[in-house]
């Protein structure tokens, strides 16, 4: 049965999408079978894994609004090795068109139930934005990774983040935890970056990934390519970095 995982951070700009492309294409490189799923309605995840928004003949939107199984509306992102449930600019009605339907928060995880045992890892991208569409992906997943800058306003918005989890958890989705924190675009030079690591180690522990993924430009050039960095440079340091990280979440999930 399929682990499946929101990317999410209410911050924008912290890297969600790269972290859940990447992190997929690492997982498929590795042989797991995954199923990247976005919830964005900008639908850059969905361009980012070599899948053109425009041309899609079903999206995540058919699914929420039950026109559409998953099986029909996925598509096999060939260069990337997994396949993608899209988003484009449909999905922004979504938010309006589910507020009167009934289950409209669970939408998701019952699409989702029904191809559970074809994947490994299922990937959501949630948008930066506490919204229906990440209410659904958060009552949809197991847990949450959470990728963030070492800056002293990710702090902040990391105990946001912590409070709608928990707030979701007691409503919800009981079996929804964080699995952990990933820093992203981190600069060792920066002595603050280094302090609010440091910072993050002493308050969460072991729920702080090892792996630690450096600011490098490979992996921000990678999406006007249409790729994910670990398919558009696999020997750029910040594409080896979030294979390890692939490594890492394979061997975190296979822990008792």
């Amino acid at each position: 049965m399929a682990k499946i995982f929101c990317v999410a951070n209410q911050k924008g700009g912290v890297g969600k999408t790269t972290t859940t492309v990447n992190l997929a294409a690492g997982l498929a490189k590795i042989g797991q079978r995954v199923l990247m799923v976005d919830l964005d309605p900008q639908g850059n995840a969905t361009m980012g894994s070599n899948v053109d928004k425009r041309a899609l003949a079903l999206s995540v939107y058919d699914v929420l609004l039950e026109s559409a199984s998953v099986d029909e509306a996925a598509v096999l992102s060939e260069k990337c090795g997994y396949h993608v449930l899209g988003a484009n600019r449909e999905l922004a009605g979504a938010e309006i068109e589910l507020v009167e339907v009934e289950r409209r928060e669970k939408r998701l995880k019952a699409a989702l139930a029904e191809v559970a045992d074809r994947y490994d890892f299922i990937l959501i991208d949630c948008p930066p934005s506490l919204s229906m569409l990440t209410l659904n992906g958060l009552c949809s997943a197991h847990g949450v990774i959470v990728p963030m800058q070492c800056e002293y306003f990710a702090l902040e918005g990391l105990t946001d983040l912590v409070n709608t989890i928990k707030q979701v958890h007691a409503n919800l989705n009981t079996e929804l935890k964080i699995i952990g924190l990933l820093r992203v675009m981190f600069d060792p030079r920066i002595t603050l970056q280094q302090q609010v690591s440091d910072q993050l180690k002493s308050h969460f522990g072991d729920k702080v990934f090892d792996t630690v993924i450096p600011r490098n430009v490979r992996l921000a050039e990678a999406p006007s390519y249409g790729l994910p960095g670990v398919v558009f440079d696999p020997a750029a340091k910040g594409s080896l970095a979030y294979l390890a990280f692939a490594s890492e979440m394979v061997a975190r999930i296979a822990q008792p």
